[in-house]
């Protein structure tokens, strides 16, 4: 365990293994903290550690890790964060590997440095389609647990926090448009819920110029063809 401390944002994260660095981004919506990998179908800390220099963190204000909040708080201060942190890691180029929220933080990532995004592995990412209440309500059922913490975040900055993290459309980080131009190989794992509807995984792979979509990956008789998946692709995209 490990803290990298950048101004007031203090961030935790993990380091597994050795080899080629790839970023592991959490689920859990505005909690997307490490710990809960353990939750998923099969944990990529385990699985990729043996092969890979997995770096594992906490989003600010989930987990560990903590910062102020702020009315202009939004998708961009998340990319600076990871990129900050792979900064002080000595990290340059990296595989990203995010689940729910973590696929959108992913594309964020592939939009604002491809040069250094090497491949991009978006477990059933998150996306708009009649759902904005939910992400509402999940938004605010962690800030109102994050208020004590922060008494001296106003009303109004915890709206326009909200609204910038949920009010656009699509992946909610970048626009249809920004994937369509996306180079980024990316392995797109189907979602099929509320928070990560089918149609989202389906149109990145459709849009993206080098995207693959898997359908099946969480159920018991496919967890193996996703996850025998997502190490075939990496290995494929992991520089010589």
């Amino acid at each position: 365990m490990a803290t990298f401390t950048r101004g007031d944002v203090h961030l935790h994260y993990e380091e597994h293994g050795t080899g080629f660095p790839v970023l592991l981004i959490a689920p859990g919506g505005m909690r997307s903290e490490l710990a809960l990998w353990e939750r998923a179908p099969w944990n990529p800390i385990e699985v990729l550690a043996p092969h890979y220099r997995v770096i594992a963190m906490d989003q600010r204000n989930a987990g560990r890790s903590t910062a102020p909040v702020r009315a202009t708080d939004s998708w961009h201060v998340y990319t600076d964060d990871q990129l900050a942190l792979l900064d002080h890691l000595g990290v340059d180029r990296f595989h990203v590997a995010g689940m729910c929220i973590g696929g959108s933080y992913g594309l964020a990532l592939a939009h604002a440095v491809p040069e250094r995004v090497t491949s991009a592995v978006l477990f059933q990412p998150i996306g708009l389609d009649d759902n904005r209440s939910a992400f509402f309500d999940m938004f605010d059922g962690w800030a109102d647990d994050l208020r004590p913490v922060r008494p001296d975040t106003p009303a109004e900055a915890w709206t326009a926090f909200r609204d910038a993290m949920y009010g656009s459309d699509f992946v909610f980080s970048v626009t249809t448009d920004d994937v369509a131009a996306c180079t980024t190989p990316l392995l797109v794992l189907r979602g099929d819920d509320l928070y990560h509807p089918a149609v989202t995984s389906e149109t990145i792979a459709r849009v993206a110029p080098n995207a693959t979509l898997v359908p099946h990956w969480k159920d018991a008789d496919s967890v193996a063809v996703g996850r025998d998946a997502v190490v075939r692709f990496l290995a494929e995209h992991t520089p010589r």
